[in-house]
């Protein structure tokens, strides 16, 4: 089984305008559409059996709807495999939590940036110790803000991995997107930390790409695309054009996915 952790596919309703905001805040030109049908396509191009679809609510009135969503594609497509959403503003999380597990969500998607808060915001914290055994985060980190002002950076995901020893969280953007030096200095010591290699490796080179891969342990690193953002065509090209040995990619393309998800796989 080959598997991509990062993907975002949206509801039909919103697919257009979301795409169109992805474009205009990463001055890019989106690869898809933003719906399943063609995200599900682009990954069957790629060789790429089963794709996580990443959801996260920009407000507290989103995250039931963004919830619901994820549990729909999943139910609907046995390809994917849906992460669901919190906000520290809604009130209800603890009751969500309990909803989200017997809906068979498995994991949960924050965007600091997209989502309007800081990491280290303490209204986050009763939800990592709740949230912590049942769940697996998959968390964006980095900014283009200067360090001090950035909403996530690969340190204070450092300090939030200290603070929660059991906590299992995917680095998005190899830990810290536009800020890959931060990730390299401040996040290859926790037993339970994740990285992904979605909307990076178009963007560093090689050598860089090898040092994190001797600091980090080929054992810690998931492949992602980002689509719609990318091809996953192109980015299993690009990521297998890096030269790992076999074992190395086997690892990174399903590997490490199977020993973090056993029950998924």
């Amino acid at each position: 089984m080959f598997f991509d952790i990062h993907t975002h596919a949206f509801h039909p309703k919103i697919a257009h305008k979301a795409v169109d905001h992805l474009n205009t805040v990463y001055h890019l030109d989106c690869r898809g559409d933003g719906t399943i049908e063609h995200l599900l396509e682009r990954e069957k191009a790629a060789g790429i059996d089963r794709c996580i679809v990443l959801c996260a609510a920009t407000a507290p009135a989103q995250v039931i709807p963004a919830n619901n969503y994820a549990m729909k594609l999943q139910r609907e497509h046995e390809e994917v495999i849906g992460f669901g959403t919190l906000h520290p503003a809604y009130v209800d999380w603890e009751d969500e939590l309990e909803r989200m597990k017997a809906g068979g969500l498995r994991g949960i998607k924050l965007h600091p940036d997209f989502q309007g808060f800081a990491l280290n915001d303490r209204r986050l914290l009763p939800i990592f110790e709740s949230a912590q055994d049942d769940f697996v985060f998959e968390i964006h980190i980095g900014s283009d803000d200067p360090l001090d002002k950035a909403p996530s950076s690969p340190f204070m995901l450092a300090d939030l991995m200290r603070s929660f020893p059991r906590l299992r969280v995917i680095g998005a953007h190899f830990g810290g997107y536009q800020m890959w030096d931060y990730s390299l200095e401040a996040l290859g010591d926790f037993e339970n930390l994740w990285i992904d290699t979605s909307s990076t490796t178009p963007m560093i080179p090689r050598d860089f790409v090898l040092r994190m891969l001797d600091r980090f342990g080929p054992e810690r690193f998931l492949f992602g695309s980002d689509f719609p953002m990318w091809e996953p065509v192109k980015m299993v090209e690009q990521f297998r054009g890096l030269g790992f040995v076999e074992n190395t990619l086997r690892r990174i393309f399903s590997g490490n996915f199977e020993a973090l998800f056993p029950e998924k796989a």
